[in-house]
């Protein structure tokens, strides 16, 4: 962005009566690595929302200033929210006006279209028109959809305070349980250190209002350390989110949407499938590759990377078929890789030069003196005579 600015010095001669007019260019860095807010949003928006639905929004207004790219899994890694918070959020701004969301026809969230507040032509409310008619309707219409979908909720019930009795109580229960499996061993397992009263409070809420089965509750724990996560807090949303979605088993927990872990979209964003859900076909090809062939995250995405570079389709098959090559070969690390690597160009050298491609221009040469021709595969299968009745025509 440029400014040009005008003033009038002093100088003992020139035009103007002794006045020099000089001109001076004033210049402004065309990046500012800032994010801009509109004040329409802080206004009538902001008092509103919850902490999860402003981070939401505030992260999402953030990424699209500098143009890069997101997803639900990201979103809710960084702020510790679980992947059905993030879309909760994003579901509130809509009834809001604020944004569109684009789902693709399995029913994923695809694309989110933020809606410019300082455009004149934004139909939402200004501050001048805040108790217009117009306003009234859209927040009613707004607040009957978020009553709709809290009706069809599953009821939440809320964390109580539990006494010591109450504690000692829960613990000799679950200890001598039916199920075999020692929550409270597995919880400290997890956490690798103690349990807090805070903690001890979280698991006999998730077992008891929540109604997780000591199964169930075991696979919570797999399913959060799967995504490095070890907060109870966390762990606490996504049993909520579990319990809202209806979740009573493990298997039902597997079949849920967003169960992969962080593992899964990073390949899934290596491959070029940036914002799309796993089928169950891409899943089996990963757990393949980090179960059945037993290969590091580094090896895998090394793969992907060589698979994006060679082909735009079949891209699970391409990079299935170099892991099995790589298993084979008793790849290990990558190490073994860039030896592999190293062995094929020694080995392509080695032909390239029995076929006469090393040897000097004189050897060349020498072997072709006869008719440098020669080296054509020479035809012999002409028809001359449909040729010659050709050029007649001609």
């Amino acid at each position: 962005m440029c400014y040009k600015w005008y003033y009038r010095g002093f100088g003992s001669g020139g035009k103007n009566g002794g006045h020099l007019l000089s001109q001076l260019t004033i210049y402004q860095d065309s990046y500012i690595n800032a994010t801009i807010l509109s004040n329409r949003f802080i206004d009538e928006y902001m008092t509103d929302a919850n902490d999860a639905q402003l981070k939401v929004y505030l992260y999402t207004v953030r990424m699209m200033s500098a143009h890069l790219e997101t997803s639900i899994t990201d979103i809710a890694d960084r702020f510790n929210y679980t992947e059905k918070d993030v879309l909760r959020a994003f579901k509130y701004w809509q009834c809001k006006g604020l944004l569109e969301l684009d789902f693709d026809e399995s029913g994923a969230l695809v694309g989110v279209h933020l809606k410019n507040l300082c455009k004149s032509d934004f139909t939402e409310p200004s501050v001048e028109s805040t108790h217009s008619v117009q306003t009234v309707k859209q927040e009613r219409k707004a607040a009957d959809t978020l009553a709709e979908a809290e009706d069809k909720a599953v009821a939440i019930p809320a964390k109580p305070s539990y006494t010591p009795s109450k504690v000692r109580d829960f613990k000799t229960s679950h200890t001598s349980s039916e199920s075999g499996i020692d929550i409270f061993y597995l919880a400290e397992e997890y956490r690798k250190k103690p349990l807090s009263p805070s903690d001890i409070g979280t698991i006999i809420y998730i077992c008891e209002e929540l109604g997780f089965s000591d199964e169930l509750f075991d696979h919570l724990l797999q399913y959060c350390a799967s995504k490095d996560k070890s907060d109870f807090r966390y762990i606490e949303k996504v049993a909520i989110s579990w319990k809202e979605s209806g979740i009573t088993t493990p298997r039902e927990a597997e079949n849920a949407p967003g169960r992969y872990d962080r593992k899964v979209y990073e390949i899934m964003r290596q491959l070029g499938k940036t914002g799309n859900t796993p089928t169950d076909k891409e899943v089996s090809y990963i757990t393949k590759w980090t179960g059945e062939y037993g290969f590091t995250d580094d090896i895998i995405l090394e793969a992907c990377e060589r698979t994006v570079m060679a082909t735009e389709k079949n891209r699970f098959q391409y990079a299935d078929k170099i892991l099995k090559n790589w298993k084979d070969k008793g790849v290990g690390t990558i190490r073994d890789i860039d030896n592999l690597d190293k062995a094929h160009e020694e080995n392509s050298e080695k032909n390239r030069t029995g076929n006469g491609y090393g040897k000097s221009n004189a050897q060349k040469a020498g072997n072709n003196s006869s008719n440098m021709f020669n080296r054509f595969t020479q035809r012999t299968d002409y028809d001359f005579e449909a040729l010659e009745k050709k050029l007649i025509k001609n």
